[in-house]
């Protein structure tokens, strides 16, 4: 699927490195503030809703590869999957006969706890499977009389490409123009949390992140731009070290409204 907006550096399609400190702003916006508070620019409950609902039917004929999982635990379904305990045994047997097939003795003296380490290691970095929006959320939703702009940027991210299983990382910065109801900081770098730590495409992650922002919140609008380095692109293929992906998901008065959308840019790219 591609992006509603995106821009490489570098051949092909994964990129960007981790940054190390998560930058919070509450940011008046000046003109566009004001430009909010019309009815040309103002997203309609119902209208957000239906682009919700859109966005959502979106993702699942695109594919989020679990939509007929029989265990895995996602926004749009309804079951839990098994504990991480009664996974780990097929997991390890997995990875031992991984081992064998490379070539190597899986009960040599430094691969023998190897398949049980690498099970847990997956385990965690899919760990998102596990997590929805309301148990991240736990309640940080707060009426605030604000409307103007919310930034955070910078938020570390790590993930798994879905293609070659092997990772890719960087940072995202999220804006919201709020609509009476604020959340809680830390909770914006927690639902980055949700959808990084699956197996992922850079481009399906920026756009959940921005849908379950509009799901938490119901704001007037959202932004959403990722930046990462893919080590599917550096470590193999291409071997392309200086690329680069840039994807960015625009909702509500960010796409409508090119002054909102402006600002949100400047703001992340600024120093």
């Amino acid at each position: 699927m591609k992006p509603q907006t995106s821009e490489q550096s570098g051949s092909g399609q994964n990129g960007e490195g981790a940054a190390d400190a998560v930058a919070v702003a509450t940011i008046p916006t000046g003109e566009a503030s004001a430009a909010t508070s019309g009815t040309d620019l103002t997203v309609s409950k119902n209208s957000q809703q239906l682009k919700l609902e859109m966005l959502n039917m979106e993702l699942a004929s695109n594919g989020s590869g679990h939509e007929k999982c029989t265990f895995h635990h996602d926004l749009e379904l309804d079951h839990k999957p098994p504990t991480r305990e009664a996974l780990l045994p097929d997991m390890a047997r997995s990875y031992r006969l991984l081992l064998g097939g490379l070539g190597e003795n899986p009960d040599r003296q430094g691969l023998i706890k190897t398949p049980e380490r690498a099970a847990k290691a997956m385990l965690y970095f899919t760990k998102g499977y596990d997590q929805s929006l309301e148990d991240v959320l736990n309640g940080a939703v707060f009426d605030e009389d604000h409307d103007e702009m919310v930034v955070v940027k910078d938020i570390e991210m790590f993930s798994m490409c879905e293609h070659h299983l092997v990772p890719f990382y960087g940072k995202v910065s999220i804006g919201y123009l709020p609509c009476n109801k604020i959340l809680g900081l830390s909770k914006l770098a927690r639902i980055v949390e949700i959808f990084a730590r699956r197996l992922q495409v850079q481009e399906r992650l920026t756009k959940q992140i921005a849908v379950a922002v509009t799901q938490a919140v119901q704001p007037a609008g959202v932004a959403v731009v990722v930046e990462g380095v893919h080590m599917c692109m550096v470590m193999r293929g291409v071997q392309k070290i200086n690329s680069k992906t840039v994807t960015s998901t625009m909702l509500g008065v960010f796409r409508d409204d090119p002054k909102t959308r402006e600002e949100f840019l400047n703001l992340v790219n600024s120093k």
